[in-house]
């Protein structure tokens, strides 16, 4: 694996001394947790071996042919499945085209007001001292208690603050009056919250991560992704000379991790048990050297690194993986990433400066980077609160173990039959598409070719009596073995939970042969890729969130996307098909219409969620309620018009409005009136039309 170019945001003054005689000792002391660490995870190594020749369609050394079979077909259904559980996973994922993520006030936010509403139409109050209430304020008084002055009203608005500092007038809470404006300074806080982590989000380019993330959750039942980290990204530009000067931005950093370089504490079945990880890096050279320009990482200790030479030993499992062999030494370092817990006193022994917080504490948190025995960098978790920056997500649940069941290993024994009763197929259908022959060598001449082909001819002995070649033809029984091994491909569709008309299968009898049984099987069919979207929320997406939440609210010094806010995970919510959560929401608008009910329903909710149903932007296509209030009156004053009375402007010989025609009303002109330019139709009974006499030759 290619090393990221991450850059860990540290507290300077938690970097260790350059003592390589001391640093010896921790490099042993986690060097130990790696071994045990490594030798916990063969059986799962195992496991992801026999997932991966499944998906790419090849035997293992372990399979014995006999003699008899010939073929060695290998059906690639654990692929076509796989492929298409990625599939449906990744397109409910970004159904949006969005980061499946939002930042949302939490019910009662702390620190920051809810909602405050200006009535411009109210009688103008008397100017108030800031530091007196005479009115209080509404709601249970958890956030504000009863009796809060005006300046406490004002100090909680956040980032409106600045914004309504002037406005006198403000009360807490909703509008209650047609007239009155709500302002929602929590929401407001969210939502430049969410852009940003979007943002953010779309530097590091997190959605391919993620994409890689979920596919080797399909295959080997475990996706990681690591972050979030501060990276130094480069964009390029120019000055007005023409010289690059580059600019560079902090932004943070997420990552997959491939589950062969992730080695978790073999004590834990989840990352919130561990209490430690490595990551196993392959570098070359001249990544190594970069590892330099980084924070705390010790120059010296890096340059003996290098001095030793490479390192680099490949895994049992890394020819398995590879389509070729190499059997020349790898020109690579293989460097290890600690994340977990140290004793604070062998940090002290070590000379690790140990913030006055920590100094209580029995152990810290710390990241170590070591290679060659060589301690390239300790220091201590500069993020609070202090937390292992990688997520595990499993395709399915394993609660006795770290690493999760993938769908590949769910089908490895159906693909086993699958291809059994294939190869009996072709071989049978080779054996008995062609003759076995039969030469009884006594009646023919000694020493001839006894190969078989078109136009042989076989020389006899004179006089012989008897056949010399006889043909047999063995019977076909191919289809009691295609009948097999079609009954083998159901139980794959059963023990996966995929059946195969949800990747393109056709064939489909039934209820399936119609475009509403086709829906129907599929709703049914998401069941388990629900389950799947759930473990990604809780496991990936809610806790990558908070760790991008933390790092702004801990680095970032814009006031106006702090607040009480939670992160809330929606892939789950993409999972329903947006034609169906249309249909719903078109169909509560209705019921919402009623006159009778209409007060009761949000209907700028229900407008939003409809338009994200269509996989529209809310923020485009719809108005805020200033706006709304504004085209209301514009359709009301519009509907108050006379009838009849054409719009300002209009074209009144213009009956469609459109301003393109001249054409008056009336009747049409009849017989020697002006105008009249036909010939007169005489009228048959009940007012029919007769056709026109034909004169007599």
């Amino acid at each position: 694996m290619e090393e990221n170019d991450e850059v860990l945001i540290d507290d300077t003054s938690v970097a260790l001394e350059d003592d390589a005689d001391e640093n010896i000792k921790v490099v042993y002391h986690i060097m130990d947790k790696y071994k045990k660490a490594e030798t916990n995870r063969e059986q799962d190594e195992t496991r992801w071996l026999k997932s991966y020749k499944n998906y790419r369609g090849l035997y293992d050394s372990d399979v014995q042919f006999t003699e008899a079979e010939k073929s060695r077909v290998f059906i690639k259904v654990t692929k076509t499945k796989t492929l298409a559980a990625y599939g449906q996973i990744a397109d409910v994922l970004f159904a949006g085209n969005k980061f499946p993520l939002t930042i949302e006030p939490t019910e009662l936010p702390e620190g920051v007001i809810e909602s405050v509403s200006l009535d411009p139409q109210k009688p103008e109050q008397v100017k108030r001292d800031p530091n007196v209430s005479p009115y209080g304020f509404e709601g249970d008084g958890k956030a504000f208690p009863i009796g809060a002055t005006e300046q406490s009203l004002m100090d909680s608005l956040g980032p409106l603050s600045e914004k309504l500092k002037d406005v006198e007038g403000l009360e807490q809470g909703a509008g209650k009056t047609p007239s009155a404006i709500t302002f929602h300074p929590a929401m407001i806080a969210a939502k430049k919250m969410e852009k940003k982590i979007h943002d953010q989000l779309q530097e590091s380019n997190a959605n391919t991560h993620l994409r890689s993330t979920a596919f080797e959750m399909a295959l080997f039942g475990t996706g990681i992704i690591k972050g979030p980290f501060a990276l130094d990204k480069e964009y390029p530009n120019w000055n007005d000379e023409g010289e690059y000067e580059p600019l560079f931005k902090t932004v943070p950093l997420v990552s997959h991790v491939s589950i062969w370089n992730f080695f978790p504490d073999p004590d834990a079945n989840n990352m919130t048990e561990a209490q430690y990880v490595f990551e196993r890096h392959k570098m070359s050279r001249s990544q190594l050297r970069a590892l330099k320009k980084r924070p705390h990482f010790r120059d010296t200790a890096i340059n003996d690194c290098i001095a030793v030479g490479e390192n680099y030993q490949k895994q049992s499992w890394e020819d398995d993986l590879s389509d070729y062999t190499n059997s020349e030494d790898i020109q690579r370092f293989e460097v290890f990433e600690y994340w977990g817990m140290l004793d604070v006193e062998m940090l002290e022994d070590h000379d690790v400066t140990i913030p006055k917080e920590l100094k209580s504490h029995d152990e810290v948190q710390v990241n170590a980077w070591i290679c060659n025995d060589k301690l390239l960098r300790l220091v201590i978790n500069p993020f609070k609160p202090s937390k292992i920056p990688y997520m595990a997500s499993p395709y399915e649940l394993n609660p006795y173990s770290f690493f999760g069941i993938g769908l590949a290993e769910n089908m490895d024994d159906t693909q086993t039959l699958m291809n059994g009763f294939m190869r009996m197929a072709v071989d049978n259908a080779v054996l008995s598409g062609n003759l076995l022959i039969e030469v009884d060598e006594t009646n023919l001449v000694p020493g001839q070719d006894l190969s078989v082909y078109p136009g042989k001819v076989f020389r006899r002995q004179g006089g012989a009596p008897g056949q010399a070649v006889f043909g047999t033809k063995f019977p076909n029984v191919s289809n009691e073995n295609l009948q097999l091994f079609d009954k083998a491909r159901v139980l794959a569709d059963e023990s996966t939970g995929f059946p195969s008309f949800a990747h393109g299968q056709t064939g489909v009898s039934g209820v399936g042969r119609t475009a509403s049984g086709i829906s129907m099987l599929m709703n049914a069919a998401s069941g388990g890729v629900k389950t799947v979207i759930k473990n990604i929320d809780d496991y990936i997406l809610r806790p990558l969130g908070e760790g991008l939440f933390r790092f702004n609210m801990q680095f970032d010094f814009d006031p106006e996307i702090k607040g009480d806010l939670e992160v809330k995970a929606r892939g789950t919510e993409s999972l329903m098909a947006n034609e169906v959560r249309s249909q719903r929401l078109m169909q509560f608008l209705q019921v919402a219409s009623n006159p009778a009910l209409a007060p009761f329903a949000k209907m700028d909710y229900i407008i939003r969620e409809i338009a994200k149903s269509l996989d529209l932007d809310p923020e485009k296509v719809t108005n805020d309620k200033a706006e709304a209030m504004l085209m209301a009156e514009m359709m009301k004053s519009f509907q108050q018009q006379p009838q009849g009375q054409p719009p300002a402007g209009a074209n009144p010989n213009d009956p469609t409005g459109s301003g393109g025609g001249t054409i008056g009303t009336g009747t049409a002109p009849g017989p020697q009136e002006k105008g009249f330019t036909g010939n007169a139709q005489p009228q048959g009974p009940q007012g029919a039309s007769q056709p026109p006499q034909t004169p007599m030759q």
